[in-house]
């Protein structure tokens, strides 16, 4: 009976333990998060309309289409052109998340660069990329 005791007190801790890491983790994730860019908008016709003008103050924006599960990260290029990547991993179909210089998937630790190339496995085939246009003052992202 001491036996058990001792093992149900040390899974007990654990458990714990485990709880108050994995809260801190998620805590930290979530500020982390808040701290992006993140322009919410709606799907028409099979494209996505954002304005030209959220890019005053940076060059990256990360695009949440209503009804869509993934995010797109919209990308101002130096000679004014628009890279639009769907952020949705071609390993495990895992929502990626912007690091900066590009992209992780926090599930198996697949990395690609700003471009949706693969840098690290083990995801093995690029982004998806959508087509931009920029019509008036809006970049149109063509989700076809």
């Amino acid at each position: 009976m001491g036996l058990y005791m001792h093992r149900r007190k040390f899974i007990k801790q654990s458990c714990s333990l485990c709880v108050a890491v994995g809260a801190g983790m998620i805590a930290g994730s979530i500020s982390g998060c808040a701290t992006l860019p993140v322009y919410k908008t709606g799907v028409a016709n099979n494209a996505v309309s954002v304005p030209v003008a959220i890019f005053g103050t940076t060059n990256f924006q990360l695009i949440q289409p209503k009804n869509l599960y993934y995010n797109i990260g919209l990308k101002k290029e130096a000679d004014g052109s628009y890279t639009a990547l769907l952020l949705k991993c071609t390993h495990a179909d895992n929502q990626l998340m912007p690091t900066g210089n590009g992209y992780k998937c926090d599930l198996h630790g697949s990395a690609f660069n700003g471009e949706g190339k693969v840098i690290t496995g083990p995801a093995e085939r690029p982004l998806k990329k959508y087509k931009t246009e920029i019509q008036s003052d809006q970049i149109i992202i063509h989700l076809i």
